[in-house]
């Protein structure tokens, strides 16, 4: 902005070139590099000189969009709906977008209040199978709420399914979450979420490339997807098929260095099998909030150790756990065959077992020994199945 609040010539520019060129266009990225936006503007609105890279028709369509483009008023319909424009170079611009090269975009429209460039710092995306099961959403919620009482900042795209479930999660743990639109973000779509939308905005951000009133397609949701995985420090895909969307998400993910991740599923569902796929391949599977921040997180941001629970056999001493090992669970057994099962000596065996009858896990059956009902229960419970 100027010293008198009016938007500068690059803002306006990029406001300008927002409305003409699509989201991710690299070949109009190139041009914004090498000419600035500016200049790029000036060609597309006066009808300059074509730029290189396109066809005639092509140059023909961008000026035929160019003729209708009304910065200003773009400007004054996002003001009046509490949107603002960012763009490179703002304080508030979040740098890992940088990473995108010329697919970067030419600026976006950020709806809320927190600086988008502070909460992407720390932030999570987590995203899957719109038509997911009860079991995508329980993990979608659980991770997102997981992470939301970490400090991290849950990002996602509004949609239906996991990306909902995501968003709610967060919002219900009292965190933050960003949803980043394929549209203008001052008309949520889709209308199913219009409310959830509306609370994202007022308790968090929502962000999107195109300008107000601008409609999605479905080139428009691939697209978006790069911002998702460009903005976060990781991407979640909780429940994908082969060719779902959040899959977009991961491999831009991939490309850009993040770390990308997936939570497990059933291996007879379709919805998961693209998730298993990922898994097979660079991804890392993670199952809580914690293993994605021992990921994601700073050095010493560590998931706690995974065992099974502590049984009272565990507390035994070696030699006294291979003794009750050694004994049958259905019959009495004599010294001799309990010490050579056990491999110890006979005097051992004796001074053993009395140990473990002091503790109920033996009895004496006539010259022969025998486990308790005690004992045989924590038998069954600590052996593990073939």
């Amino acid at each position: 902005m100027t010293g008198t609040g009016e938007p500068d010539g690059e803002r306006l520019a990029r406001v300008f070139l927002a409305r003409v060129i699509e989201p991710g266009d690299e070949v109009g990225g190139q041009w914004v590099r090498r000419h600035g936006a500016v200049e790029v503007a000036r060609r597309l609105r006066d009808g300059g000189e074509p730029l290189p890279g396109v066809t005639p028709r092509r140059w023909a369509g961008l000026r035929a969009r160019a003729a209708q483009a009304a910065p200003e008023r773009d400007l004054a319909v996002a003001r009046e709906a509490g949107v603002r424009f960012v763009c490179p170079g703002d304080a508030e611009w979040p740098g890992p977008l940088d990473d995108l090269g010329d697919a970067r975009p030419l600026g976006l429209w950020v709806r809320g209040r927190p600086s988008l460039r502070m909460w992407a710092l720390r932030s999570v995306a987590v995203v899957g199978a719109r038509a997911c099961t009860e079991y995508g959403a329980h993990m979608a919620v659980t991770l997102a709420a997981g992470l939301a009482e970490r400090g991290w900042v849950v990002v996602s795209g509004g949609a239906y399914g996991v990306d909902g479930a995501a968003h709610r999660g967060a919002l219900g743990a009292g965190g933050a979450t960003v949803a980043v639109l394929a549209c203008g973000v001052d008309r949520p779509y889709p209308r199913g979420h219009t409310e959830l939308i509306n609370r994202i905005a007022e308790q968090g951000l929502v962000v999107g490339e195109l300008p107000p009133g601008d409609h999605p397609t479905q080139s428009r949701f691939v697209l978006r997807n790069r911002v998702i995985a460009a903005l976060t420090r990781g991407t979640v895909v909780v429940e994908a098929a082969h060719r779902s969307g959040s899959l977009v998400t991961a491999r831009a993910a991939q490309r850009l260095g993040r770390h990308t991740m997936g939570v497990p599923g059933p291996a007879t569902s379709g919805l998961s099998a693209g998730v298993h796929e990922l898994l097979r391949g660079e991804g890392v599977l993670v199952t809580d909030a914690a293993e994605v921040v021992e990921l994601v997180g700073d050095m010493g941001e560590l998931a706690p150790e995974r065992r099974g629970p502590v049984l009272p056999r565990d507390l035994l001493e070696p030699g006294a756990r291979r003794v009750l090992a050694a004994l049958p669970g259905r019959r009495p057994a004599a010294v001799d065959e309990i010490a050579r099962e056990a491999g110890t000596t006979q005097d051992d065996a004796i001074a053993r077992l009395y140990e473990l009858r002091a503790l109920g896990y033996v009895e004496r059956h006539g010259d022969g020994w025998k486990l308790t009902r005690q004992a045989m229960v924590s038998v069954r419970v600590g052996r593990r199945p073939c």
